[in-house]
């Protein structure tokens, strides 16, 4: 500190100024503020930038948005150019639109900063960087060419972006280097790559973080640069250094895989939490799952959902939908099919489509929360209009069942036919619509035609459906053969209709040699499975020994079962079974079933 400044600072703004700074860099932040605001009072445009920046960094003050861009505003008008600059980047991030919201330092004070949403005003941001880069701001001229070529359409204009690039570029702003190699690297010819690579080495030489994980990523994927993963590792270990959230997350990822570098998890997963906690939803997201699955590190299911709730918080779709199956099966604690729900919804919020449907199928199932439907609707819907097919079919089934709106099954045909040119379960609902009449002129040969391929694509109700068309003839053709082998897939799959089908041919009566042993064994899997007219089949075979045995037990628990699903005529049975005990019957009874 200059003896002098302390004679001259009462009457000098400049002098002020300068003692302001000195006591700063001594470590007296609050007397080196003190004097820094008595000059900026004085109404020096550089004491003013100062006090804006000591506001910004909280630097022997609070922390204040409000009063940063008060003071950066009072010294840009003052053409104070790194003060334009500085201005312009803090309309560029929004930070000038938070500054408006608060009336006070006391208002900012008492604001919840969870609550804040910024949002940019290019506008402004251009005007101010149009007067830095006039007075000879590089970064100035760095910030308007990015903003004349990666900002708004309507503010867009690259070749004048372009001009400011090099000017600043030319006075060696790093930033400006960073800025002509991004623009170049985006016309993806060779030459331009190759110039791209070296602007954006001047860039990273100079120190430039962004500009270190740039060429990073460029050299790990080889473009413009030699291939070297190790190379790759250096740089993005200086730009994580560096506070670059990117890098720090590309590092843990190459110490997890040991790509470029010795394999390290637990660093590696240190430099992920490092990123998380920055805001790297996907950094946050990764720290989520090694924990989760456990391996290199001990599984910590109360770690992992935590850090899996800070990702999906963050937007990250793939985390909620991890976190609803974790909750889904209890995994390090109790289930909570609540909380798994919850994640679900958000997932598919997010824009996870396998959420989506997820939550469809939950709502075709008859569960779901109040809204669920509506929602759903609507994400399929937006997927049909934009081409997914997936989407296209599950918008059909909500307009066939009305869900989330009311039924339009014309409408639900033409996405079904729509989603049937690559998917089977498309192909079978697109076809069982035609075969009934169902938005579309009925025709059951085409239907079967549909459902047909259907089958051969492996679908298990297609299989079934058009297993019973050959049975009875619709649509083509009788051909009981096939249809008990068409039967018999779609059992295999779990399919409990084609298993009690397969029974019934098995009974007697379809052209196939009875098989009263196998057919027991098929009604009985069908009526554990809950199928009602199974059950009364079962409880017949058992009653009347038609294996060779009688179980009246049994019988009667399976006529109790059909009853109880309406089935009028196990009542009968069961009158029958408490009056007389039934004769056996020899295998040329065996007919009853098919009658």
């Amino acid at each position: 500190m200059k003896i002098v400044d302390r004679f001259l600072a009462p009457a000098s703004p400049t002098a002020r100024l300068r003692l302001g700074l000195s006591l700063l860099e001594s470590g007296r932040f609050k007397d080196g503020v003190a004097q820094i605001s008595r000059a900026a009072q004085g109404g020096l445009p550089d004491a003013q930038f100062h006090l804006g920046q000591c506001y910004l960094d909280g630097t022997g003050v609070p922390e204040s948005i409000t009063e940063a861009v008060r003071w950066m505003t009072a010294a840009a008008e003052g053409e104070h150019a790194e003060a334009q600059f500085k201005l312009a980047l803090l309309c560029m991030r929004g930070d000038t639109g938070m500054a408006e919201q608060r009336s006070s330092l006391t208002d900012e004070l008492a604001f919840d900063r969870a609550d804040e949403r910024k949002q940019s005003d290019p506008v402004s941001a251009i005007l101010w960087a149009r007067r830095a880069s006039a007075n000879d701001s590089r970064e100035g001229q760095a910030l308007l060419g990015y903003i004349l070529t990666a900002g708004p359409n309507a503010l867009r204009d690259e070749a004048e972006g372009e001009r400011w690039y090099l000017a600043s570029a030319g006075a060696g702003c790093p930033q400006g280097h960073l800025g002509l190699g991004l623009l170049r690297l985006r016309k993806q010819t060779p030459e331009d790559t190759a110039l791209a690579v070296a602007e954006i080495e001047k860039a990273a030489a100079a120190g430039l973080g962004d500009a270190l994980f740039l060429l990073g990523a460029l050299t790990h994927a080889g473009i413009g640069v030699s291939r070297s993963a190790e190379r790759a590792v250096e740089l993005y270990a200086r730009a994580a250094e560096g506070g670059i959230v990117a890098a720090q997350t590309s590092l843990g990822l190459a110490l997890l895989n040991g790509d470029g570098v010795e394999r390290n998890p637990i660093l590696g997963e240190t430099w992920l939490r490092r990123a998380g906690l920055a805001g790297d939803a996907h950094a946050a997201a990764l720290v989520g799952h090694l924990h989760a699955r456990g391996g290199d590190l001990a599984p910590n299911f109360a770690e992992a959902a935590l850090w899996l709730e800070r990702a999906a918080k963050a937007g990250y779709a793939g985390a909620a939908r991890t976190l609803s199956q974790l909750y889904q099966v209890g995994l390090g604690g109790a289930q909570n099919p609540d909380r798994a729900a919850h994640w679900l919804r958000e997932a598919a919020n997010l824009g996870s489509e396998v959420s989506q449907v997820d939550l469809g199928n939950l709502i075709l199932a008859g569960e779901g929360a109040p809204g669920d439907d509506v929602r759903t609707r609507h994400w399929f819907e937006r997927g049909a209009r934009q081409g997914n097919l997936a989407a296209a079919f599950n918008f059909g089934i909500c307009l066939s069942h009305g869900i989330g709106g009311g039924y339009d099954e014309a409408q639900a045909a033409l996405w079904l036919r729509k989603a049937a040119e690559e998917m089977p379960i498309a192909q079978f609902w697109y076809g069982r619509m035609i075969a009934e009449g169902r938005g579309v002129v009925g025709d059951a040969v085409e239907g079967r035609a549909w459902i047909a391929r259907a089958a051969e694509g492996g679908v298990a109700e297609a299989q079934a459906m058009l297993g019973e068309m050959m049975v009875n003839g619709r649509g083509g053709p009788v051909d009981r053969v096939q249809a008990f082998h068409l039967f018999e897939r779609a059992a295999e799959s779990g399919h409990v209709g084609a298993i009690y089908a397969l029974a019934a041919m098995l009974d007697g009566g379809y052209g196939l040699k009875p098989d009263f042993p196998r057919a027991l064994s098929l009604f009985r899997a069908a009526a554990e499975a809950g199928h009602a007219d199974a059950q009364l089949a079962a409880g017949r075979y058992l009653a009347r020994g038609l294996t060779g045995s009688t179980d009246e037990a049994e019988a009667r628990r399976w006529f109790e079962a059909a009853r109880g699903q309406g089935v009028r005529e196990a009542a009968a049975e069961l009158e029958q079974l408490d009056q007389i005990s039934f004769p056996k019957r020899d295998d040329s009874g065996a007919a009853f079933f098919a009658a």
